[in-house]
Parts: C-alpha cells; structure tokens; sequence
C-alpha cells in the first residue's frame, strides 16, 4: 500500500492503519467529522449537520486550517485522538519540502503532566506498533520519543515552552491545555503558544489544542472567545459536551455530578468554562513583596518571631515550616523551609525544631490536618504545636490585604511565588469565597509562609522582649541550592 495521499479520515478507519488501534466503533463519527472540516476533506450530509452542532454553525474551512481547538467534556477520547493526529501527521501529513537534508521534523506533543503525557505517549507507540504496515516506520524509541524513518520524530512531554527551543516543529499538539500550570509562570499556555508558532509557521505544520474546559482565562478560553462560531479561514475552534462526542458515556454518571457540584459538573462533562473561578492574586503583586536575593533572614533579638507548619505524612505532599515578625506595619517572612516527600515525619519534626529553638520559638502554630500524631511529635522534642483556629482558605483570604498593601515581606522562593500566583479564588454556593490551589498544583509553602505572615503578632505583641540567655546562633541556608 502506498502511504502517499493518505487523508485522515481513512487512516483513522482503516484496519491496516491507525484504525487498528483506534477500531470501527461509530463513538469516533464527531472527532471523525471535525477532522475532516480541519482538513478540508470531502463531507457527508451527516459530517455538516455534526459540524454545525459543534462549530458555532460557521462555514466549513475552504483550506487545512493552521490551528484546532477542541473543547470537550470528560471521557470524550481527547487523549487518544491527541494520539491518533500525532500520528497522522508523523506518518502521512508532513511536507518533506519544507525540511532541509539531514533536518529532523518533529511532532511535538506537550501534556499536563508527566503522568499524562506517558499515557499519551503509550497510545501513540500502540497506534503504530499494531498497525502491519505502520509498525514498520518505527527506528527507534526512547521513554518519550518514537524515531521514524525519512528524519521523522514524535517527542511526548510535559508542557513547557523550553521542550520547543530548537526543534522543527512540523506539527504540535496541546492535550488537556487549560490544566496546564508552571509555578515560574503566570501564563505557561500563552508562552508556549508564543514559542510554537514561529516554529510551525516555517513549516506549515499544524497546531491542535484538545482539553476540557476550566476557568474564564487563560489561552483556551480567549481562542473560544474570538475563534467559536467565526469563519477565520486558519482557524477551527469546536465545542461540545462529552455526549456529542462519546454517545456511549453513561448519562447517570453524568446527572449525579450536576447534583453533587453543578459547576464543576458543567464544565467537566457539558464543555461550559467556569464562571465562579478566579485569580486570588496577580504575580506581579506578589513578586513586588520579595526582597531580591533574600533567601533567610537570621535571627534578631529585638523581634517576637511566630512559626506556622504545614504538616504531612511523608507519603506524597511536602512538609514546611515558616518563621516570621512584625515590624510595625509590616509582616516580615524570616524562614522558610520545605521537605519534600518521601520522608520521616519524625526525622522532619526533629529538624524543624532545631529551626524554632534558633528563633526563640517554643510554639508553632499549624494546620489541623492529623493533629493528634503532629502535636505528639512536637512535644517530644519540646515543641508546643497549636492547631490554627483558620482553614487554610481563611488564612488566605486574611492575608490578601497585606500582599495587595506590599505590608508582607516574602523571601525570594521561585517555589513560593508560583504557589501564591496560581491559588484560586472559588464563590461557593452560599456565597461566600474560598481559596485553594489550582487542579493538580500544590500549596505547602504557601499555607506555611501567608500562616506566619497571617499570625505575626500585632503591634503590641510585637514590642520588643528582652532574653538575657545566650543569643542563638543564626541558621543560614540557600533553600534553593537544589534548584541552582
């Protein structure tokens, strides 16, 4: 079989090619049909009534469109169809022309997380590998690449611009992009997307962007704000609930997550952004509270210094410890430290106090998670552990005001900075705010650094005391020396 003039569709139904993987069942006729407008193939009077539904009933595009954005629901197949375009467009849809002898073309797919990204890589190897004919493509693997014949390669990674810089991008594929987050960057969508497009456009190559929808922001949401229901002829921009595009899904599941949560149900399973999400905080606000190139601030004797932990269990989150003081209006961060699991409890427990004692600090405020071993552990080493009277919501919520005042001092902590900038701000149902970390980030050093800002005693609390022991001897460390 020649492999030249293969269209997408028929390689997605054939046995003998991707179809071998991806099988006959009719639940791939919507992606099927929205490919085809991508591509500008031949459509049936079926294929136009599914388009319209799931277009915004724009016209179909005249020519290949340049970029794809498809917003689904959940278990709509995004992720095997991320897969399955990869592989098209490594196998059949890349202008050899356009690359110079000896140049390697790249299919560059970037995905939420490592995790995600091993899922998708895996489904890619099995589109080729059960394919007779495909298979035979194959050069080379890695635990991240496939090396095709003809200087042709499919690199699968974790989404972050970097992983563009140099390479040939002949086709690009953004899977589940509104779940991306970086904590050295506000907008790590919007940078890749910056950084991808001037390597496709010398190529010709083909931007797809498939996930389900989160929050009003971000690349996804302004693609749909500008792209849906409009005839932009290089740009294709489709939206449906995931029973348009997995007929098959079991509806009951899908009627009891809108009475458990209707608002995450609309946008995980009908493909409708979030309206009660917002931003707790612009990061530039926060990295204006950060004194440039102070890691630690040592111990003084004038100051009450208060210390808040964030425990845990060692298993999958970091335990951390921060330190602070007031001086006059201002909340100072002294200290900040991060263990990352796995770990001891104990063995981290017994560090933390050696930390305290340096300051004067004899108690440590904390969150209540598993408060019974927690307060046990600090007791043993003379530590008394006080369980904060504030969720971590209310601390954040409590600390807002001194961030946007630039009356809390941080510590420069890339980690820290990232974690304050990506936190959320949620409406609940009674209308009051919550606060949290966004999908499949972490919090830990936030939690600890805005509870001591938070609890830093008031302005009379903070007078100073007079110790007449001997000074402690100050701790100072790079908390950042790993990441140099």
């Amino acid at each position: 079989m020649s492999l030249e003039n293969i269209t997408i569709d028929r390689a997605l139904r054939d046995p003998n090619l991707l179809g071998a993987a991806l099988g006959t069942s009719p639940t791939w006729d919507t992606w099927i049909a929205v490919l085809r407008a991508a591509f500008a193939l031949p459509m049936t009077e079926s294929d136009l009534a599914t388009f319209k539904q799931v277009a915004g009933a724009r016209d179909v595009p005249e020519k290949r469109v340049r970029e794809l954005w498809a917003i689904v629901g959940r278990r709509s197949g995004k992720s095997r169809m991320a897969a399955a375009t990869a592989a098209y467009m490594a196998a059949f849809g890349i202008d050899h022309s356009k690359l110079s002898p000896g140049e390697v073309g790249t299919v560059l797919v970037l995905a939420a997380s490592k995790a995600q990204a091993n899922a998708v890589f895996r489904y890619i190897l099995a589109f080729f590998e059960s394919s007779p004919i495909l298979s035979g493509l194959i050069e080379t693997t890695t635990s991240d690449e496939i090396r095709l014949a003809g200087n042709i390669a499919i690199a699968v990674h974790s989404s972050s611009y970097r992983t563009v810089r140099g390479r040939s991008l002949v086709a690009c594929i953004f899977d589940e992009v509104a779940f991306w987050r970086d904590e050295s960057s506000s907008a790590p969508d919007v940078e890749t997307f910056r950084a991808v497009i001037p390597a496709l456009s010398t190529t010709g190559g083909l931007l797809v962007g498939i996930s389900s929808p989160y929050r009003q922001a971000g690349l996804l949401y302004s693609k749909f704000q500008d792209g849906f229901g409009q005839n932009i002829a290089n740009v294709l921009v489709v939206k449906a609930p995931t029973a348009t595009f997995n007929p098959t899904i079991d509806h009951t599941i899908i009627e009891q997550a809108h009475r458990e949560d209707p608002e995450s149900a609309s946008a995980e399973w009908d493909a409708e952004f979030r309206g009660d999400l917002s931003n707790y905080i612009d990061r530039r606000v926060v990295e204006a509270c950060i004194e440039p190139g102070v890691y630690e601030r040592g111990y003084v004797r004038d100051y009450r210094y208060t210390a808040f932990c964030d425990p845990s269990s060692g298993a999958s989150d970091s335990m951390t410890l921060a330190i602070g003081h007031r001086e006059g209006a201002r909340a100072v961060l002294d200290c900040l430290r991060e263990v990352k699991a796995p770990f001891s409890p104990t063995d981290v427990v017994n560090e933390f106090a050696a930390v305290l004692k340096a300051y004067q600090c004899t108690s440590v405020k904390g969150d209540a998670y598993a408060v019974g071993w927690v307060k046990e552990a600090f007791d043993k080493v003379g530590v008394r552990y006080v369980p904060s009277e504030r969720n971590r919501s209310e601390l954040y919520l409590d600390a807002l005001p001194a961030l946007m005042a630039r009356s809390a001092v941080l510590l420069d902590n890339p980690r820290l900075v990232g974690q304050i900038s990506q936190l959320e701000r949620r409406t609940m149902r009674s209308g009051r705010d919550a606060v949290d970390h966004m999908r499949g980030m972490s919090d830990d050093l936030a939690n600890a650094a805005l509870g001591a800002i938070v609890n830093a005693p008031n302005a009379e609390a903070a007078k100073r005391t007079y110790y007449y022991g001997p000074k402690p001897k100050p701790i100072f460390t790079d908390p950042l020396s790993e990441y140099r």
